[in-house]
């Protein structure tokens, strides 16, 4: 079996708005040879947002914006620029809020000047209120937006000339050079619940498919999404994400858990969490369904010392 590939995801906003550590942790995973660092997504924060947050239990963001947020496309290019070998992706970009042949164009040339270290992770939104603000298209109807974006995106990085016609986009002959580096394209990962729609979209364009860890779900929902890719003859890497939060004893996993927010119980019983040791089996739970990577949350500069522990301690057992 390969070995397990591990990435990580940049929170862009509070401490790391900050370009400086972003800068760091960044660094330190290329040094420690993470597979992949990963940045997120928000342009403008309205100040009333009404919009039910879908990753947390009461539907509200347990973080403060007044740090502000780094767009991603821009710091992606500089992520690229101080590394040399770790991937870099976004976790995930909201495809409806920009013109997407600039997009692709952008991410093109991204690719190319990193010499094909780009991952596209593509995500349809959630908050209402910033579409509004961007002049998007109409939220009720961001889905279709997303399939027929990426259908587009993906022609300009393989067809020359291409031309396009889709009902929220028209594209006249035009070239689209260079190409991304990556044949056929930059990797293009989506995530979800396995629902019908999430896994039908997956099996037609994703080649990954990410996921929330959760222990008694994940078999079920890759199991969902391969039913759907065999139906198309397409082959998927699966992978997980999740705050892992691990520590050399109980006390050090307590300050993480509390630096983070978060109540060690529900961690332990839910994501991965404890020592070394048990994040190696939790993580093995899930690469017994098929996961070839895992992806965890970095939220502070104090997670250089994370990233060091898990590198050290956890990736050499999986």
């Amino acid at each position: 079996m390969a070995p397990m590939q591990f990435g990580f995801a940049l929170q862009g906003r509070g401490p790391l708005s900050k370009p400086e550590i972003l800068f760091k942790l960044a660094q330190k995973g290329d040094a420690l040879r993470y597979d992949s660092v990963f940045v997120t997504d928000h342009v403008v924060i309205p100040v009333e947002i009404e919009s039910a947050y879908p990753y947390s239990a009461n539907g509200r963001v347990a973080s403060d914006w007044k740090e502000g947020y780094l767009e991603p496309l821009p710091l992606m290019a500089h992520l690229a620029a101080l590394t040399k070998r770790i991937r870099i992706g976004t976790s995930v970009l909201i495809i409806p809020y920009r013109n997407p042949v600039v997009t692709a164009k952008m991410l093109a040339t991204m690719d190319v000047l990193s010499g094909g270290r780009i991952i596209l992770g593509a995500g349809v939104g959630w908050m209402e209120e910033e579409f509004q603000a961007l002049n998007a298209p109409a939220y009720k109807e961001r889905g279709r937006v997303t399939d027929e974006f990426i259908r587009l995106m993906r022609e300009m990085w393989t067809r020359e000339p291409v031309d396009f016609k889709g009902q929220y986009y028209t594209l006249g002959k035009v070239s689209a050079l260079p190409k991304p580096v990556q044949s056929p394209h930059p990797p293009l990962v989506l995530g979800g619940s396995g629902k019908q729609r999430s896994a039908t979209l997956a099996a037609r364009f994703a080649d990954e498919y990410n996921v929330a860890f959760k222990r008694n779900e994940v078999g079920a929902i890759f199991g969902r999404v391969r039913e759907a890719a065999a139906e198309t003859g397409r082959e998927l890497v699966y992978s997980v994400a999740e705050t892992v939060c691990v520590g050399r004893d109980d006390a050090e996993v307590k300050r993480r858990a509390k630096a983070i927010g978060r109540d060690l119980d529900e961690l332990r019983q839910s994501s991965i969490a404890g020592s070394p040791g048990e994040a190696v089996e939790r993580i093995g739970e899930a690469a017994s369904h098929g996961a070839t990577r895992v992806y965890l949350q970095v939220l502070d500069l104090a997670d250089l010392d994370h990233l060091e522990l898990i590198a050290s301690e956890v990736m050499p057992q999986l």
